[in-house]
């Protein structure tokens, strides 16, 4: 067994007190040492720099237990901040955030001509400039500037490999924006970076292996193995909208057919429900979209409904697929496809269980949760913020 050198296990250490303060504020520095394993004295060090860093900061005296009562320890929010960026073809959503991952301030930039890189980098460049104007943050205290985007995303290197929604390849998008800003720059696939938050600040906390589906405009899966988000061997782990379903299936916009994507995502859906005539149920001069559809089933539309059974049903069988794979301890369900509610979901729910082989689903906590207007992109800051707060091994 080899031992690290010293300023490895300093790291190492200086990571676990971090990360314990976080986790369990307010908490003493005893309780630190108890948690850890670590000495009083190392702990007494560490916390110190922390301090003089502004990472973590005193707060009110704890309960006393006969002696002098503990000073109680939690994590400064406002020692930096970080920005998250959901890029699509239409707007960029913005958030700046602090440490807590709380969004301070957030803006929806409309954008064009986003096929040409460095004409959207452009745009890019001068929202940030006007979120931090608007925010009044310090530029010294902005940590970095994390982006989520669909699509292929070598997170390693910050390259966009291919976009379908832009239309990009091989774009260095991390190299040309740090050009720009004078920060770190982290890139990854938009469901990963859900899934970070998710790991990080939500449904994920203190859970080490569980997966995060999304779905709306596509079906997205990130995966958290030994509390690690796996990208897989090129970053591009988690395409679970274009496994193959039903090989004579409708075309995908992937150019494939039968993926699960042209199955349940939600253009597909108002695709089927054109196709049964539903736009004769909507109001004169009212489209078919998928906030309508979604109406039409919960005003007790029978077709509406039924479309929506049958994509719940193909979607929980091919979670039981992912289930029987992977042995998660959660699954998390979330994006705008949550609209629907039970009239996708029941069916889920059922075809899942029937699918899950014998014992895998006794302890599955399977949640379903609303996707909030800002989670994109406090996901992409979650980048940032996992920078500060990841060991170093």
């Amino acid at each position: 067994m080899r031992s690290g050198n010293r300023q490895l296990i300093r790291d190492i250490n200086r990571s676990l007190v971090l990360n314990l303060v976080k986790n369990h504020a307010p908490i003493s520095r005893t309780d630190i040492a108890r948690k850890s394993g670590l000495g009083l004295s190392t702990v007494s060090g560490i916390t110190r720099a922390l301090l003089s860093a502004g990472l973590i900061h005193e707060m009110a005296s704890g309960e006393s237990s006969g002696g002098r009562r503990p000073i109680l320890l939690s994590v400064d929010p406002k020692a930096g901040y970080a920005i998250g960026l959901k890029l699509t073809e239409r707007e960029v959503i913005m958030a700046l955030t602090d440490l807590d991952a709380t969004v301070l301030h957030r803006e929806i930039v409309p954008v064009h001509n986003t096929r040409e890189p460095a004409g959207y980098i452009s745009q890019v460049e001068h929202a940030i400039d006007g979120l931090m104007s608007a925010s009044g943050v310090a530029r010294d205290k902005l940590m970095g500037i994390g982006v989520g985007m669909s699509g292929f995303i070598d997170h390693e290197s910050g390259t966009c490999r291919y976009s379908a929604i832009l239309n990009w390849r091989d774009v260095p998008l991390q190299d040309e924006m740090e050009a720009l800003f004078d920060v770190p720059v982290l890139v990854d696939n938009d469901v990963n970076t859900l899934t970070q938050f998710e790991a990080m600040f939500g449904s994920g906390q203190g859970v080490r292996d569980f997966l995060v589906v999304t779905i709306g405009r596509g079906v997205g899966l990130g995966t958290v193995i030994h509390g690690q988000v796996y990208r897989g061997s090129q970053g591009g782990a988690g395409e679970f909208g274009h496994i193959t379903v039903r090989e004579d299936g409708p075309l995908c916009s992937c150019g494939k057919h039968g993926c699960l994507e042209a199955l349940v995502a939600e253009p597909a859906l108002v695709v089927e429900a054109q196709a049964a005539g539903l736009e004769d149920a909507l109001s004169t001069g009212e489209s078919l979209t998928p906030a309508s559809l979604a109406r039409l089933a919960h005003e007790g539309n029978e077709v509406a409904a039924a479309i929506y059974g049958q994509a719940g049903h193909v979607l929980g069988v091919s979670l039981g697929n992912l289930v029987n794979l992977f042995d998660p301890a959660r699954v998390i369900v979330s994006g705008e496809g949550a609209r629907a509610g039970e009239y996708l979901f029941g069916p889920m729910r059922e075809a899942l269980k029937a699918h899950l082989f014998n014992g895998l689903g006794d302890a599955l906590q399977l949640l379903v949760e609303p996707l909030a207007d800002d989670a994109w992109a406090r996901g992409a800051a979650s980048l940032v913020l996992s920078e500060v707060f990841s060991p170093p091994v």
